[in-house]
């Protein structure tokens, strides 16, 4: 029994300490017994990775309408090409990092655009960005638990 207490002890000190893990900023109110996450520094480095950072800012991650289907992939050698220096996967997957964590709003549009990855077409890609562009805009949004109402 006293184990388990000193473990949560340890825990909980831990806990207390811990401002930033993984990527993601903890901010913790305890007055408010809230608890917020966010990832904006990691949002910001992946921008940046892949050349997004200076984007427009979109209002939604995917545009009212938008469908996307198997037949907008590469059909010439030129598309192909094109696609190929393009590096959907790793933007999908970064991503989706942020969506498992901290950003689930965005989780809908990245399901429809990570169906693509193996075949990604222009009209793909540009799905991608606006999610990118979304996630610019919004970067600084936190994911909170608990708080008093």
């Amino acid at each position: 029994m006293s184990n388990k207490k000193e473990a949560r002890n340890v825990l909980s000190n831990a806990i207390k300490l811990m401002s930033y893990i993984l990527g993601i900023k903890i901010y913790r109110d305890r007055s408010k017994r809230m608890l917020g996450l966010t990832q904006s520094s990691y949002i910001e480095k992946v921008l940046k990775r892949f050349r997004m950072e200076h984007s427009k800012r979109g209002v939604l991650p995917m545009r009212h309408g938008i469908k996307l289907f198997k037949k907008q992939s590469p059909k010439t050698v030129e598309e192909l090409k094109r696609m190929s220096d393009i590096p959907y996967a790793s933007t999908v997957g970064s991503i989706q990092y942020a969506v498992q964590r901290t950003r689930p709003g965005v989780t809908y549009a990245l399901s429809v655009t990570s169906r693509y990855h193996a075949c990604a077409g222009e009209a793909h890609w540009s799905a991608v960005k606006s999610i990118f562009k979304y996630l610019r805009r919004t970067k600084d949004m936190f994911l909170i638990y608990g708080g008093v109402s």
